[in-house]
Formats: C-alpha cells, sequence, structure tokens
C-alpha cells in the first residue's frame, strides 16, 4: 500500500511539472501573437502549490538525493513566482526547477518501482 501512495504522489507531482514546464516553454510565444493573452503568475502559483504538496508527502520516505532535488527545485520554483509576483521580474529559474522537479519525482517513481 505504501508504494501505492508514494507512486501516486510521484505522478502528481511528474504531471504538475510538466503541464507547469510546457506552459512556461509555450506561454511566451502565445503572447507574440495577437489574442489578447497575458502571463498570469498565479497560474505558476497554482501549479508550485501543487508541487509542494507532493514534495511533502515524498520527502518524508525518500532518500536524500531525491528529498535534496526535490527542495532545490521547488525553492528556485518558489523564488521566481514571488520575484515575479512581487518585483515584476521573471527569472528563468523557474525552468530549472521545473526540470528538476521532473527528474526527481521520476528517480523517486523509479527507485519504488522496484
Amino acid at each position: 500500500m505504501k508504494n501505492i501512495t508514494s507512486s501516486f504522489y510521484d505522478i502528481l507531482g511528474i504531471s504538475s511539472a510538466t503541464i507547469c514546464l510546457i506552459h512556461c516553454l509555450i506561454f511566451p510565444l502565445l503572447t507574440i501573437l495577437p489574442l489578447g493573452l497575458n502571463d498570469n503568475p498565479v497560474i505558476d502559483l497554482f501549479f508550485a502549490s501543487i508541487g509542494i504538496f507532493a514534495i511533502f508527502k515524498i520527502t518524508k520516505k525518500s532518500s536524500p538525493l531525491v528529498s535534496s532535488i526535490l527542495v532545490v527545485s521547488i525553492s528556485l520554483i518558489w523564488c521566481s513566482i514571488l520575484c515575479e509576483i512581487l518585483l515584476e521580474i521573471h527569472l528563468h529559474l523557474i525552468y530549472f526547477g521545473g526540470i528538476g522537479m521532473i527528474i526527481g519525482h521520476l528517480i523517486n517513481y523509479r527507485m519504488h518501482k522496484k
């Protein structure tokens, strides 16, 4: 039962990080088109909240390597989002954080699958 619960949070984290990364990579290209779209950091905040929920559940039972990767990645994401909201500066740390989240969750998922 522990593997099923842990793998659920890994899948939740992988899917959330992947959707967030796709959003962060594609959305700036869509703002070039005259569709009336503008960037909203609340969407990034929503994805980061899902990610932090999954990380809290996973880091209790995962290896120190996976925990470190996930904590550093979510810190990069939150730093980027808060700088965008408070200072209106777009940092590219969110891309590295998203990639790190995907990698950390994949490593943890594969470790539990064995």
